[in-house]
This record gives C-alpha cells, structure tokens and sequence, in this order.
C-alpha cells in the first residue's frame, strides 16, 4: 500500500470522528447528557451504524473520544479563547448551538492535538461546517480558528 492509501482510511475515520464530536456536544448542550451516557450511546448507536436510511461513516472512536471529553473538560477555557476572538458585543451564547461546537471542537484540537497541523484542523472543520451551513459560516469558522491558531500555536 502507498502511504497516501494507507492514510486515506485514518483520514475518513478522523473526519467522520470530527462531525459526529460535533454532533454529539450539540446533543450534550440540548439534552444535558451526562458524558459516560452520551459517548455509550454513540458508540452503541451512531458510530458506523445505520439508523432508518441513513448510514453513519466509521469514526475513529478513540479520537472522537478525545474530542468531545476535551471539549467537555475545558469548555470555559475554550469559550473564553472564542469570545476573545468574536467580533465586540458578541458572546458564544449569541452563535448558532451548532456553529459553537464547530468552534470548540476545532478549538480543543488545536489547543491540545499538537500532533495535528493547524492547517488540517481548520480544514476539518471548514468541511465541517459545509456540511451544516453555507460558505459565509464556513469562512467565519476559517476566521475564528484561524485567530485561535494564532493565539495557542507558534
């Protein structure tokens, strides 16, 4: 195998671990999951599998681990870093429940995944938020990671 079809398949699985980390703390704000109960349930239920018509692509589960525990540990030092880069008078409790996991996913990543290139962490979510919103919001997370590389990595 080539390295870059060796890699591709780690790639998919980070980048469906990426969606449904988003996914997973927007239904922990909502529903107030308790953490141990919301990562069963995906890795019971949505991870891989096939729900009615609709088939959820296989995550790295380790890594979408990482993610939503990460986020769910420093979630005040994470929306502090994003309101520092929010344009004046905005607050995190202002953007869209969905556009704030995007930007605390992508946050928590390049805050404690040195491992990972700021490049593809921002890329990540960009995609991320394709698959949410349209190109105005996809540049806006371009934006606001892009400031929080800036701040958190050299």
């Amino acid at each position: 195998m080539t390295g870059s079809a060796a890699t591709a398949p780690r790639s998919q699985a980070r980048s469906a671990a990426r969606l449904a980390a988003v996914q997973a703390l927007y239904q922990k704000q909502m529903e107030q999951t308790a953490l141990t109960r919301l990562l069963d349930e995906f890795h019971q239920h949505r991870l891989g599998q096939q729900i009615e018509d609709d088939h959820y692509a296989e995550a790295e589960v380790d890594f979408f681990d990482d993610i939503v525990s990460g986020v769910d540990a420093r979630l005040e030092e994470i929306d502090t870093l994003i309101e520092g880069k929010l344009a004046s008078g905005w607050t995190t409790t202002r953007l869209d429940k969905t556009m704030l996991q995007i930007l605390r996913c992508g946050s928590y990543e390049l805050l404690a995944r040195a491992d990972i290139t700021k490049r593809t962490v921002i890329s990540e979510y960009i995609d991320v938020a394709h698959a949410f919103f349209d190109e105005k919001e996809a540049k806006f997370v371009n934006g606001v990671l892009d400031a929080v590389a800036k701040t958190v990595r050299t």
